[in-house]
């Protein structure tokens, strides 16, 4: 039973990648909000008392020079310092510098330090700049100076600032999510190996995280165990095998001698040869996995097995494929798997109306590879079966009415094909029948 795949769904490490990087960007935005609060009042204050001390200074200055002095004194603070200083007229049009919580902290610091009759402007006569207003003695002045000075970090520099912290943040994000999640996915690979029937696991042994370290240690005792079950699995079957060809070979020599029924004698040879069949079933299932792949004319190995099926009355086979159909793989493996869907068409797949299997055999290349459909006309197999006919021993019910077979062609095809790095799909057709697609890498 297979397990619905949820709609949307992410591997560990983006899973991880995007926990972090929310994690560390909000803290990158949390700092950046405490940096401001932070700034907002020492830099009002720090800003307010340098205006009120150029004021006293420019006061101080002006109170004890008389009039000749008085003018250069002005000239120089407007040359030297930025800082105009200018008679206060009772026709003179300002604005409040007061318009955000800023511009009211400092003209409130200004005026603290100052004196209450003090005016804090921002434009005076359509002249915008930071203006503050002050009385010598009896004489009112404005003094002009840099609006710049009260300034906090414009938003250009902050969006230059955070983007810095952003790119670091996602960076060290990709770099701890990889760190993380190395293992784990060099432990998802070894399973998936593990699944296809490969036991050479050599998960690190030696890594500094305990946790990792304990269950890649289990993880490879675990397949070598695999390893050693299999190999013995494969010696026993072929073993038990090939012990039975011997009591065959004299059951058949006695039948033949013995029996004088021609009809019983022809039964015993059939239930012989079907014995030593399964035999062979088992051979081919317990051979080992190494195989060696070469460049293999596909269309002759289909038309060689083809050819062995000669008897049109069981099945007829027709074959739509291109000369010269080169693929990487074995010769021997190859003839093997069509051998085996070919006879599992000509057992299961017979048509209800002729009895006859019709098998159609065709291809189509895509990219580095070429698949090749097996297609019979038989009544198919119901779809909750489909993911379990090559499983070994596996028959369905279609199979089971005429148990003549061991239930390990299709298991045979798909091993052989992981031998050569192909593989096998099995579907219904619409119309009805089963259709086999066989991978293979093209030479």
């Amino acid at each position: 039973m297979s397990l619905k795949r949820p709609p949307f769904a992410l591997n560990l490490f983006w899973r991880t990648f995007f926990l972090l990087g929310i994690l560390l960007a909000g803290g990158v935005f949390s700092w950046v909000q405490t940096l401001r609060q932070l700034e907002f009042e020492p830099r009002a204050v720090q800003a307010a008392h340098q205006v009120a001390s150029l004021v006293n200074l420019s006061r101080a200055a002006l109170q004890f020079s008389d009039g000749i002095n008085r003018i250069a004194v002005v000239k120089t603070m407007s040359d030297q310092e930025a800082v105009r200083l200018t008679p206060r007229e009772p026709g003179d049009r300002w604005e409040p510098f007061e318009t955000d919580r800023f511009t009211r902290l400092v003209a409130s610091e200004l005026r603290s330090r100052l004196g209450e009759g003090t005016i804090v402007a921002r434009t005076v006569n359509g002249v915008p700049a930071l203006w503050v207003g002050f009385n010598i003695e009896r004489d009112p002045y404005w003094m002009q100076t840099d609006a710049a000075r009260l300034q906090l970090l414009t938003a250009e520099t902050w969006f230059i600032w955070v983007g810095i912290a952003l790119v670091a943040t996602v960076l060290g994000s990709v770099g701890i999510a990889r760190l993380i999640n190395r293992p784990l996915q060099d432990l998802s690979f070894a399973a998936s190996r593990i699944r296809e029937g490969e036991f050479d696991s050599r998960l690190d042994e030696s890594t500094l995280t305990s946790e990792i370290r304990a269950v890649n240690i289990g993880f490879n005792r675990m397949a070598r165990e695999l390893a050693k079950v299999e190999e013995q699995r494969a010696v026993m079957l072929a073993g038990i095998s090939h012990d039975l060809r011997t009591p065959l070979a004299r059951l058949r020599l006695e039948a033949e001698i013995s029996v004088a029924d021609e009809e019983a004698r022809r039964n015993m040879a059939a239930d012989i040869d079907q014995l030593d069949a399964i035999i062979d079933k088992f051979m081919d299932y317990a051979r080992p996995e190494d195989s060696r792949t070469v460049p293999v004319d596909l269309s002759q190995v289909i038309v060689r097995e083809a050819a062995a099926f000669r008897d049109t009355s069981q099945i007829r086979i027709s074959l739509k494929l291109a000369p010269g159909l080169m693929v990487q793989g074995d010769d021997t493996e190859l003839g093997r798997i069509f051998a085996n869907l070919f006879e599992n068409a000509r057992r299961y797949g017979r048509t209800v109306d002729t009895g006859i299997a019709q098998v159609k055999v065709t291809h189509v290349q895509v990219g580095d590879s070429v698949i090749v459909t097996v297609r019979d006309h038989g009544q198919g197999v119901p779809p909750e079966k489909l993911e379990h006919l090559t499983t070994p021993f596996f028959r369905g019910d279609a199979a089971r009415t005429a148990a003549t077979g061991a239930g390990l062609g299709l298991a045979i095809v798909k091993k052989s094909l992981q031998r050569m790095e192909g593989n096998l799909e099995l579907a219904n057709a619409r119309d009805g029948g089963l259709v086999a697609h066989i991978r293979l890498k093209r030479a």
